[in-house]
């Protein structure tokens, strides 16, 4: 029954228009009730609203039950709105502005017209927020708010701090930001893929000169608001007016326009060239006076910058604040030379990390009065972005990673293993509004988009090379070669959206009903260890020809030098609402929409050497994505006018909201199904793949090892003595390792990443209630007051098939009493990462929040929001054994529990404040502190249950359970030595959230950085002169962020974890006495008098600011 209404909806939808699960909403609307002195209804009065800069007029007749709604209008004005009705005075409105995605009230009383002669009568109506009937939690932010704002980024994700549910980029509600959903006049511009944390066009797609309005929604009851769990942007571009209007615009800022020390320590290299210079312009105006216009925008920035500010240090001495590693100049200049002699390898420098960024940016629109009835708005944008940045952190293949970054106080890299960015964005929009009668309108929207990202590199053709520090404690200290995720890294994404909306105004009812279909296309060139990878365990072992622990290679087969990944999929939508004006002074809207995701599987292969694998009666099927699933979301929301005079308002809803996953995680299967491509990982601490015919050893056991010391020597070269592809290739060719596949024969790859056929995009169900209070002043000052609740349907989480239940493992004695993995934990299984569904996981926030503006001249906004998210996993980086790792845990990753998100910021607060004068002074202020942010871990230091990662959760023991192993009382929680135990207890004592959570294991991403506060401030004057009917205007701006550190380098600088303490890795497992408890040691970290907190040492932390200059003509 299930596949029989799954085919007759997708039929359904092929015959008919659709709209994408992606376009948000791009218009707004007026609507209200018109009644004469004795207040019943005025049927057949005509309402007439004229956007006043470009003279688009918008008609409707007033029904039966006197209402009149007008749908497809363009957001902003000022509007002139007239009611008339003959027999009737006509009153007319002025100064109306409509917010995006909004529905504004407008409410007319027409007294009768004795006189049949006498003049209208002129209504100047303020804005209400009132009168904006909103139901859920939504935040609009207008041109005028994103011109004051003090910015020095420029950036979207910056303007969102205007917004109580943002101030963290484009995380929501504490979720990870690539989930949100981002639009531009309903085009696509998230980030889809999700390699990174940015925006398409390198993080900044568009413009901010380009927007006239913007949307922040969190929970919204408008059925057509979709394609998020947390949260989202909705944006619609500027458009031409009757008036012709230009700006010409440049800012600047460099490294001598911003603080260069944090706690009176100087930033080595704050002085090093890091500028930005933008240019840009605009221009609109009329093509045929109010019926066709034009609007172009264009903008060129120009970032040379430094990816890595850490150096190499004399003699190995490390310092945090100095930026200085403990890897030496000596090992850095033994090792450049070393490659250079011996195989004609250049490093690139180790003291100089140049990272020059460029951006460019073009707009043009077209906005087209067909008639007075329809409407059309044609839009094109691009964007090309290239930046530079610091190799991978800490990941890689065929071992345990290092927890210690490449580039960090622990470690450094090469100049020539940094890898550049190539982002552009091209991306159409064609929106359609008619208005067919008084009771049909009409929107179509399409869009297309094409989101591409490419890596790029300056070094040569050489093989990615991690060195430890010879302490055989897994610590990262030197990298450098071509970056091991560089090669062959790519990825293009192609959107397709098609929207179709038809709104049926009948009595005291708004039907909406609409379809919709998105086709996407992504595909990802991906080879990780793409040039080859080696990681040796110290600059020794490296430079004097010792055996590597590891090596890897990815190789396309047949031949293949660029093969990639590919997913195609297909949404379609049907939805209906109604909104029902209940009661004068209740509106209720309700609706419902259908989702349905289907994949195409004609670009994957079977593996049936993966099939045949058998995990606890399960299988994996590398040639199928997931079944298509049908997602139904109900919604209801309300808005109660108290007393129905817009001074108390109580609004509120409940319903479910379906989201998006980075579609990485899909791609990740094909990438590592054997079929497209082979990742050959060799250690000498794994079984031996079946296929390996070279030397090996033999353990205890009888179990065939690879035998490393085959790659002793030095590197796999050519006859020319060069590291290249294809020598190493070749080498692993000659150990039995394939060149060819077929889906019959298959192979097995070193891991599996797959996605369970069963999976569902995520789904959330989200309440909401809040109260708008208009204060008894004379003038707008309102309170607001709004809970949020989220309950997981389905989220994503990622299993590791090939480990067995941990039930059946032994455990330890004591108060720590964890699973301990046994050798073969996995029973000589591959690794499999599978993606699957959860429903654990809720949350909640609370936002307090004051809108003020006691004066012209004066605004003031305030805002408080707590927020708690609570998940199995945030899915953190791309590669599905990453976002496996990085929570940690007591029973190993495939037993998470749920624990606070790692993106929650729990607090914030935030305030701004614009003033401005008669003589063109304009100052804005906007304050904010937040704790959290940088969320982490109490962990052990080390593999303490043997699951293969080091991210096992810590256990708080109680006073009363320690002791010294081997005494006359060594207790339930044993440490080697009373000086362990002393030091230990004493940091646990004096650690606010160790202390409240003794006799417990401590929660994931559950200690949040301290409280930090921060003011940036903006200063603009205007010089303006008047030639004939033309205006001009010359704006010089001066933006600070953090202005504060200005006057005191402490101010203003957040605090992080003391990274001696190793992101919270403050105790040791040891080894197990003979009764069976753990005993632990404490790092010497671990001491009397160590603060867990300590000031960011990074140029970030200082204050910054920028000049402007902005030509403006009328």
């Amino acid at each position: 029954m299930v596949q029989l209404l799954k085919k007759g909806f997708a039929a359904l939808v092929a015959v008919l228009v659709g709209i994408t699960a992606f376009a948000q909403v791009t218009t707004s609307s007026l609507n209200g009730k018109v009644t004469d002195a004795n207040g019943a209804a005025v049927p057949g009065a005509a309402v007439v609203a004229v956007h006043i800069p470009s003279g688009t007029q918008y008609y409707a007749v007033v029904n039966a039950e006197g209402r009149y709604a007008i749908n497809g209008m363009r957001s902003g004005g000022p509007y002139k709105v007239e009611v008339s009705c003959l027999g009737y005075q006509a009153v007319t409105f002025t100064d109306v502005t409509l917010q995006l995605a909004e529905a504004y009230n407008l409410n007319a009383k027409l007294n009768d017209d004795t006189q049949m002669l006498s003049e209208a009568v002129v209504v100047s109506t303020a804005n209400s927020k009132f009168a904006v009937e909103k139901t859920g939690a939504a935040t609009n932010i207008n041109n005028a708010q994103i011109t004051a704002l003090p910015t020095v980024s420029r950036s979207i994700s910056d303007v969102t701090r205007l917004s109580p549910y943002g101030g963290n980029g484009m995380s929501f509600a504490g979720t990870d930001g690539r989930t949100a959903n981002f639009t531009v006049d309903g085009a696509n511009f998230n980030n889809n893929f999700g390699l990174s944390s940015n925006l398409p066009g390198g993080g900044n797609p568009i413009s901010i000169d380009a927007i006239q309005e913007l949307q922040v929604v969190v929970s919204p009851y408008d059925v057509r608001q979709t394609n998020f769990i947390s949260g989202g942007i909705n944006a619609i571009t500027k458009s031409g007016t009757n008036t012709f209007k230009g700006t010409a615009y440049v800012y600047h800022r460099n490294e001598n326009m911003r603080g260069n020390s944090v706690y009176k320590t100087e930033i080595p290299g704050a002085r090093e060239t890091d500028r930005s210079t933008t240019y840009g312009g605009t221009l609109g105006g009329p093509i045929i006076k109010d019926k066709l216009f034009f609007f172009v925008q264009g903008e060129y920035i120009t970032t040379p910058s430094v990816a890595v500010r850490w150096r190499a240090s004399e003699n190995g001495v490390g310092n945090e604040s100095q930026y200085l590693s403990y890897a030496s100049i000596a090992d850095m200049q033994r090792v450049q030379q070393y490659v250079a002699d011996k195989y004609g390898y250049n490093t690139g420098s180790f003291t100089s990390f140049p990272a020059d960024q460029n951006n460019t940016k073009l707009l043009g629109k077209l906005t087209w009065n067909i008639t007075d009835q329809h409407h059309l708005d044609f839009r094109y944008n691009y964007t090309n972005n290239t930046s530079w940045m610091a190799p991978n952190a800490s990941s890689m293949d065929g071992g345990t990673r290092s927890p210690y970054a490449r580039t960090s106080l622990y470690s450094m890299a090469f100049a020539n293993s940094m890898y550049s960015m190539h982002n552009k964005v091209h991306s159409f929009s064609l929106d359609l509004n008619s208005r067919f009668s008084n009771e049909l309108s009409n929107q179509f929207l399409a869009t297309y988009s094409i989101l591409n990202d490419e890596r790029g590199s300056n070094s040569s053709e050489f093989p990615f090379i991690d060195i430890q520090d010879g302490t055989g404690d897994n610590v990262q200290y030197m990298s450098l070669g071509y970056e091991l995720f560089t090669w062959n890294n790519a990825v293009h994404n192609k959107v397709w959206n098609i929207k179709d909306d038809l709104t049926w105004y009948k009595g005291n009812h708004k039907f909406l009903f609409g379809l919709n279909y998105e086709h996407q296309m992504a595909d990802n060139q991906y080879m990780r260890n793409g040039t080859g990878y080696y990681r040796y365990r110290s600059v020794d072992d490296f430079v004097n020809g010792a055996a590597p622990e590891i090596v890897c290679l990815t190789y396309g087969y047949n031949g293949e030098s660029k093969p990639a990944a590919r997913i195609n999929s297909n949404n379609f939508g049907l939805y209906a609402q109604d909104e029902w004006q209940a009661l004068t002074n209740l509106k209720l809207t309700y609706g419902i929409r259908f989702d349905l995701l289907a994949y195409d599987n004609g670009d994957l292969m079977t593996n049936n050497a993966i099939k045949a694998l058998d995990y606890d009666g399960r299988h994996i099927d590398t040639g199928k994505w997931p079944d298509a699933n049908l997602r139904i979301s109900p919604r209801v929301g309300f808005t109660w006018d108290v007393f129905g005079d817009q001074k108390l308002r109580v609004r509120g809803g409940t319903g479910l909201f379906a989201g998006r996953l980075p579609l990485v995680f899909f791609t990740n299967m094909p990438s590592n199904s054997g079929m497209v491509q082979f990742n050959a990982q060799l250690n000498g601490t794994s079984k031996a793949p079946s296929y390996y015919t070279g030397p090996y050893t033999t353990d205890e056991k009888g179990v065939h090892h690879i035998d490393m010391s085959q790659f002793a020597g030095g590197l796999v070269t050519d006859a020319n003595g060069h590291a290249t592809i294809q020598a190493l290739k070749d080498k692993l060719v000659s150990l039995g390792y394939p060149t060819t596949i077929s889906s019959d024969q298959g192979t097995l790859p070193g891991s599996i990443a797959a996605v369970d056929k069963n999976f569902k995009m995520p789904q959330a169900w989200k309440s909401s209630l809040a109260v708008d209070y208009q204060m008894p002043v004379n003038f707008p000052f309102t309170v607001t007051l709004e809970g949020i609740f989220n309950k997981t349907i389905n989220a994503a989480s990622i299993s590791d098939w090939s480990i067995q239940p941990v039930e059946g493992f032994a455990r330890w004695n004591g108060a720590d009493n964890r699973p301990i993995f046994p050798t073969g934990f996995r029973a000589d299984r591959t690794k499999a990462f599978v993606l699957e569904n959860t429903s654990r996981g809720y949350g909640w926030s609370f936002v307090a929040q004051v809108n003020m503006k006691p004066f012209d001249w004066m605004d003031l906004t305030a805002s408080y929001t707590h927020t708690v998210n609570k998940e199995v996993t945030g899915m953190p980086g791309s590669n599905a054994e990453s976002a496996f790792t990085y929570v940690p845990t007591v029973f190993g990753p495939n037993n998470i529990k749920l624990h606070n998100s790692q993106y929650v910021e729990p607090d914030r607060i935030a305030a701004g404040l614009n003033l401005h004068d008669h003589s063109g002074n304009h100052y804005s202020f906007f304050y904010e502190a937040w704790r959290g942010g940088y969320n982490y871990s109490y962990m052990m230091a080390n593999d303490m249950n043997g699951d293969g990662y080091s991210y096992d959760a810590l256990y708080v023991p109680n006073d009363n359970e320690v002791g010294v192993a081997g005494s006359a009382n060594p207790g339930q929680f044993r440490f080697a030595t009373e000086d362990d135990m002393t030091r230990f207890m004493d940091y646990v004592h004096r650690d606010k959230y160790l202390k409240n959570h003794q006799g417990e294991y401590a929660e994931a991403y559950s200690v949040y950085n301290p409280w930090v506060h921060r003011i940036d401030f903006s200063y603009k004057h205007d010089f303006k002169l008047n030639l004939g009917s033309t205006s001009h205007k010359l704006q010089l701006s001066f933006d600070v962020k953090n202005v504060l550190n200005l006057f005191n380098s402490k101010w203003g600088v957040m605090k992080v974890m003391n990274s001696s303490l190793n992101e919270g890795r403050i105790l040791r497992y040891d080894h197990t006495d003979a009764e069976g408890y753990p005993v632990f040691t404490t790092p010497s970290a671990v001491k009397s008098g160590v603060k867990t907190w300590l000031p960011n040492f990074s140029i970030g932390q200082c204050w910054y600011a920028s000049i402007g200059v902005k030509y403006y003509f009328n």
